[in-house]
């Protein structure tokens, strides 16, 4: 038999080992109760905060660089210099002091001088109603042949426009899923439900529509070879016209922040309101 080994006493004072200490537990409270009790606790004393609450963020234009429309024509046009003065579209954007609660603003206009008249229309309807709409010049006319085209995605039309005879086979389709998100749905409320087809199309083709979104309007405003006069005859009319659009919301604070004119390729000029530079007003006088 081997002898045991056997330790001296005095060596295991010298290790000076003590008993095992206790471990430390570096779990949440809560995780050794019931489940989620912890969690409730932390909710308590925090508020909730809310979202989409306020107003938009608009700079603030004391130091800004601001430009006479004169001013804003001549640089857009030297940055869209060899391009086509009919295709190339002048774009004003009007950013609002709005809630981002409130309701949006959306109409459609006649700008003195029109920027598109080619505008393609497609005319629900049947019989006389569908013949006085081709000849008004509406690019598709029908209804079952138009439905079925709307299906298959072929939507190349910017206008939709439906007597009102023919609207209750339109709502039938369920095509307002297609139509309505595309700004396309006939409606009575922006006059695309109509009892004369053609006058409605002769009287729609060269109007615009605008819609607010995150607190601006846009607006195609002209073509690049309209005249400074032209121009400035379309933003004073749509200006005018956006203001009657504000004034008309019931208990809703909006106001216009900025106007900036830009174009299909430039960048944006904010206007300060005048027509021509100061400089050139007084020299003339």
């Amino acid at each position: 038999m081997r002898p045991r080994l056997r330790v001296p006493i005095t060596l295991i004072s010298a290790l000076k080992i003590s008993p095992a200490k206790p471990v430390l537990n570096f779990c949440r409270t809560y995780a050794a109760g019931p489940k989620g009790a912890g969690k409730k606790d932390d909710k308590k004393g925090k508020k909730k905060k809310k979202k989409g609450g306020g107003d938009f963020i608009q700079h603030d234009l004391g130091g800004a660089l601001q430009f006479s429309l004169t001013e804003a024509m001549r640089y857009i046009r030297a940055m869209e210099v060899g391009r086509n003065p009919v295709t190339v579209k002048y774009d004003l954007a009007v950013r609002l002091r709005t809630p981002k609660t409130s309701p949006i603003i959306r109409n459609r206009i006649r700008l003195p001088t029109p920027v598109k008249t080619d505008k393609r229309v497609c005319v629900i309807a049947e019989g006389v109603h569908a013949e006085a709409a081709r000849q008004a010049g509406a690019a598709i006319v029908g209804t079952e042949e138009v439905f079925e085209q709307i299906r298959n995605g072929k939507l190349d039309f910017e206008l939709c426009i439906a007597h009102e005879d023919s609207l209750k086979a339109l709502m039938a389709t369920k095509l307002a899923k297609v139509l309505g998100p595309r700004g396309l749905m006939p409606s009575p409320k922006f006059g695309t439900v109509v009892k004369n087809t053609g006058a409605a199309i002769r009287d729609l083709v060269g109007k615009s529509d605008y819609k607010e979104r995150m607190g601006v309007v846009r607006l195609a405003i002209g073509q690049l070879r309209f005249t400074e006069a032209q121009l400035a005859e379309n933003i004073k009319t749509f200006i005018s016209h956006l203001k009657k659009d504000i004034a008309a919301l019931d208990n809703v604070t909006k106001s216009i922040h900025e106007v900036v004119l830009s174009s299909t390729h430039s960048s944006g000029f904010s206007l300060n309101g005048q027509i021509e530079p100061s400089g050139a007003r007084e020299s003339k006088q």
